[in-house]
């Protein structure tokens, strides 16, 4: 009977190893050369091999650093109910504080930028209808936990002061409150939630492993007279966050 490919040997070898506990949690692998060596293959077969267990969650690269065994990390709920919008500010911000912890985000914003197919028909728009594309990191205690790509019809706010989520007078207090600020009632917000996994630029940025998984939630908000005045991409890590979903029995 054939054998397996030499690197699907090696990973589960150094699965094994790594179950038995020769390397602590934390805990720094010999390099990829050392290793190499160590089996008899050549340097590709045992990165072909790492790659393996980074993606299956046992290990994490650092950059510039080595290989290391894989620390658990808190997992935490995110909550999503409409109660947090009706508060006013930003919903991720009040979600933390009320599990004590400190958020934060990073964001940039391009005006006059063209819906593309997909976001014009979230939003009811015309393909290439100029819109604000924003970009966030999020960020809790200092870490990043949560991107997101933000689109609004400049149709909607392009001669308000309003126009940049980020500047002026109501920066950072979020679309519901922003909308209101210009005569404009968000009622209702749909959101479908996808599953995936972490490309190397996605892992880069929320520093987890790449392949690790993902939730993807398209959102989009709906004003009173049924426009859709706001649509963002929204990526969450599995491995940091659950999301659960409130639902109010009295108005369902």
């Amino acid at each position: 009977m054939a054998r397996e490919a030499p690197y699907l040997e090696v990973a589960e070898d150094l699965r094994a190893r790594i179950k038995r506990g020769e390397w602590a949690e934390g805990g720094r692998l010999p390099s990829r050369a050392q290793l190499a060596e160590e089996y008899g293959v050549g340097r590709n077969v045992t990165q072909r091999a790492v790659d393996r267990l980074i993606v299956e969650g046992l290990l994490e690269g650092r950059a510039g650093s080595g290989t290391y065994v894989r620390q658990p990390r808190e997992r935490r709920r995110m909550l999503r109910t409409r109660h947090r919008e009706q508060r006013g500010g930003s919903p991720f911000r009040t979600g933390l504080r009320e599990q004590g912890g400190d958020a934060g985000w990073e964001s940039h914003s391009e005006a006059r930028t063209p819906a593309p197919a997909r976001i014009a028909q979230r939003l009811g728009i015309a393909e290439g209808d100029p819109c604000v594309r924003t970009t966030y990191e999020f960020l809790a205690d200092r870490q990043p936990v949560q991107l997101s790509e933000s689109w609004e019809p400049m149709a909607i706010t392009g001669d308000t002061p309003i126009v940049l989520p980020e500047l002026g007078p109501l920066a950072g207090k979020g679309v519901v409150e922003r909308m209101r600020s210009i005569g404009i009632e968000v009622e209702t917000a749909l959101e479908v939630p996808r599953p995936g996994r972490a490309t190397v630029a996605e892992a880069a940025l929320l520093g987890v492993a790449p392949g690790d998984l993902l939730l993807h939630i398209e959102r989009t908000y709906y004003a009173t007279d049924g426009r859709a005045v706001e649509t963002a991409d929204i990526t969450v890590p599995d491995v940091r966050w659950e999301i659960a979903y409130e639902i109010d029995i009295r108005h369902g």
